[in-house]
């Protein structure tokens, strides 16, 4: 084993604290802000610590943090959003991703590089085409729409991501369960679907987090307060915030209770995202 020097040694950590703090000041702020019972308007001091310690903030979030809309109301069309879209990003990624990594079949190439090019523009590009295509078919601005949405946002870089998956696996496991009977989708859904596993689990929970996270189209589609979901609110009380409406404090309490089913998700999947990052070592 190579014998770092101390110089670089000292070099490397000084990187590493200055990316830790970096990371953690902004989170460290935003908590700050919810506890602190003092804001009433713009900070304008950087503090460590809440002036005034409170909960009032996060007491009025949990009430009605969007106009007259309540939080469990937000809560349950995030929910039904970002589940729906993962679970519609799946059940038409999973199949898709199959089909162009074990059979080969006119276009392969040219949809495979269409795939490519719409995971790397940005959702608001397919604004006003999806605009035009919900409001012909009358659901532009419900939760249903949203799930379409985001759904089609996730599957390029889920069904790229499942692909590489599926290649992964040797032919001839599947060869030997044809071999034994099996049909094609027997074998897929028997030994191929159990192994790329991993993938499947990082490809749902980005569709999640798309779902869940993603306001700026919302905002342009839904046009009725009860179908406004928690990031979008978020977005509302920046601008209320910026207008003097409503206090800064309310801003880190919401993102603060925002951010706990992330949290949950990370923690449920990790060891799966682990095994997804071996996995691509080793294959």
């Amino acid at each position: 084993m190579r014998k770092i020097s101390i110089s670089r040694q000292i070099l490397t950590q000084g990187v590493f604290l200055l990316v830790g703090l970096f990371i953690l000041i902004p989170i460290w702020s935003t908590v700050r802000l919810a506890f602190d019972g003092s804001l009433r308007g713009r900070p304008t001091t950087f503090t460590w610590l809440p002036k005034e310690f409170s909960l009032e903030a996060f007491l009025n979030v949990l009430d009605r943090p969007y106009q007259s809309v309540e939080f469990s109301i937000l809560l349950r069309n995030s929910m039904v959003v970002s589940i729906g879209a993962a679970v519609l990003a799946l059940l038409l990624g999973v199949s898709l991703a199959y089909a162009f990594a074990r059979f080969r079949f006119p276009g392969q190439t040219a949809g495979l590089f269409i795939l490519l090019l719409a995971a790397l523009l940005p959702p608001i590009a397919f604004a006003t085409p999806l605009y035009i295509i919900l409001s012909i078919l009358k659901i532009r601005a419900t939760l249903i729409g949203l799930v379409i949405v985001y759904a089609a946002f996730a599957m390029p870089f889920g069904i790229w991501n499942m692909r590489a998956a599926f290649q992964a696996i040797p032919k001839e496991v599947e060869e030997a369960a044809y071999l034994d009977g099996a049909s094609h989708f027997q074998s897929f859904l028997w030994i191929s679907l159990p192994i790329s596993l991993p993938s499947i689990a990082v490809t749902a929970m980005i569709a999640f987090l798309m779902g869940y996270t993603e306001f700026a189209i919302g905002w342009l589609f839904v046009d009725k307060a009860a179908n406004v979901t928690l990031s979008m609110a978020v977005y509302a009380l920046v601008n209320g915030q910026f207008s003097g409406a409503q206090p800064w404090s309310y801003l880190g309490s919401l993102a603060i209770i925002m951010s706990i089913p992330v949290i949950i998700i990370f923690i449920i999947f990790q060891e799966t995202l682990m095994e997804r990052l071996l996995f691509q070592e080793t294959s």
